[in-house]
Formats: C-alpha cells, structure tokens, sequence
C-alpha cells in the first residue's frame, strides 16, 4: 500500500488538480461540485460539497481518511468532520510563493514528494518565462481587477502578483494584501476612477462579468479603461482558486490581455 492518506475529500478545486497531475488520482473518493480542473475528475468522482457547505453525510459514507479544504470560509465544514473523526487540512495560501509551496507540501502528504517538487519547479519555470515576457513589454498598464460588483472588490494577493509578473500594476497594492474580501471591500467606488487603470479584469466568482453594467457607473466613463473598451473578463476557475491553474492558464490570459494593450493591438 502507498504511504499517506488513502481516502482523500477535496473541499476545493486546487487539491483534486494536484493531486491528478501527480498520477495520485486514485486516492481522490470525493470532489468539491466546483470542480473543472482536470474535466476527466467531474466524471470519475462524485461531488460532495460546494466552497461554504458541504454534504457531510455524504463525505462520511466516503469513509475518508482525509479531507482537504481552504481557507477559514470552509471552517465549519472542517470542524464536522473533525467531529465525526476525520483529519482535515485546510490551507490558508495567499501568494504565488504559497501556491507553490502547497504542491509541495500536499504532495508530501501522499508520499510524492520527489513527483510534486519536479511539478512546482515546472510551474515556476513557467512564471519566470511570463516575468520575463512582461518585463519586456514597451508599456505596462495599470490595471483594476474586480473580484466582485456588488459591493465592488478588488483582486486578492495572488491575482495582483499574477498581474504584475504578466506586465501590468495593480492599481490597489494596499488592498492586495488583506486576505479576507470584506477588506478589499472599495468604500468609494470613485477611487478607481482616481487611479485611472488602461485596463480593467474581473473575474465576479463564478457569476458572468458584465461590462457594461461596469462601464455605466456613475463617473466612471472618465476611466481610460472604459473610455477605451479595455473591460475583460478572466474567468474564475483559472484566477481565483489558488492552485496551478492560475499560475498556468489564468496567468497566461492576463498576459494576452496585457500584452494586447502593451503592443497597441485591439
């Protein structure tokens, strides 16, 4: 029998896609319903809970020897189950060095650790090539990234890295580093307005970005961003779970956006 938990609940996304990239699949007995990443992952396992509830009795009748979650969001999933005898993990990353880190340590867990180093050193390899593409642009935008509308919210710490790798600069570097999204509440909208980003992302956690309705706020035509159609939706399985798909895909489409923008092209 291999070493590690046999019998692994992934409360998110980013576990199950590590793990799968690890060839460690077969522990996997169930997966959060938000789960994309691999697609092969919604077929093979069954779905047991959303990010903020989760069927427990369910996940028991998994017999899991595991349980993986994120963030104090997933804390009162994680106290049931740890009622009901169950060890759970719940992650707390924040940052691109984190997200590497937990590959790492998540594949130490299930005794892959030699498999989940060579993995990170690959995603790193490829943030280096983006920093490096970014670096090179003959412009660098600033950039308003959105994690919700209403109230508006800005970027967490990742996506603001990401942003700044891939060429841009976050136009809220202050707010970037408050973990909870009640912090990077915007109490006056009109900031944005103030700090006059050349582009504006959003990524509205799963709901679709609309950029008109963000285009129509009162003041906000005077942004360059909107005064030059720059509203771009990143879609929010690849930016804002912290696992590999935004250090790969989500990264790569704030560079197309950026790059777009750097080079002129429309």
């Amino acid at each position: 029998m291999k070493a590690g938990p046999q019998r692994i609940v992934c409360l998110t996304e980013e576990p199950t896609e590590v793990l799968y990239a690890l060839g460690e699949q077969d522990r996997i007995v169930g997966i959060s319903g938000f789960t994309v990443r691999p697609p092969r992952a919604r077929k093979e396992k069954p779905k047991v809970s959303a990010f903020t509830s989760a069927r427990i009795d369910a996940i028991l009748a998994l017999e899991p020897d595991f349980a993986i979650g994120f963030s104090d969001i997933q804390a009162d999933i994680a106290r049931e189950l740890i009622r009901a005898g169950v060890e759970v993990w719940i992650s707390n990353h924040r940052s691109v060095a984190g997200i590497l880190a937990y590959v790492r340590r998540l594949g130490a867990l299930v005794g892959a650790a030699a498999s989940a180093d060579d993995y990170a050193n690959r995603l790193e390899a490829h943030i280096e090539k983006v920093r490096g593409q970014g670096a090179a642009l003959p412009r660098h935008p600033r950039v308003y990234f959105e994690e919700w509308d209403e109230p508006p919210i800005s970027g967490i710490r990742w996506v603001a890295e990401l942003i700044r790798i891939a060429g841009g600069e976050d136009v809220f570097p202050e707010l970037a580093d408050q973990s909870l999204a009640k912090n990077r509440i915007l109490a006056d909208p009109m900031e944005v307005v103030r700090r006059r980003p050349d582009l504006i992302l959003a990524s509205w956690c799963g709901k679709k970005f609309r950029p008109e309705r963000v285009a129509a706020r009162p003041g906000w035509d005077a942004i360059p961003a909107v005064r030059d159609g720059e509203l771009h939706e990143i879609k929010s399985p690849i930016i804002l779970q912290p696992g590999p798909a935004a250090l790969t895909d989500g990264l790569d489409a704030l560079h197309t956006v950026i790059s777009r923008w750097a080079s002129g092209a429309r």
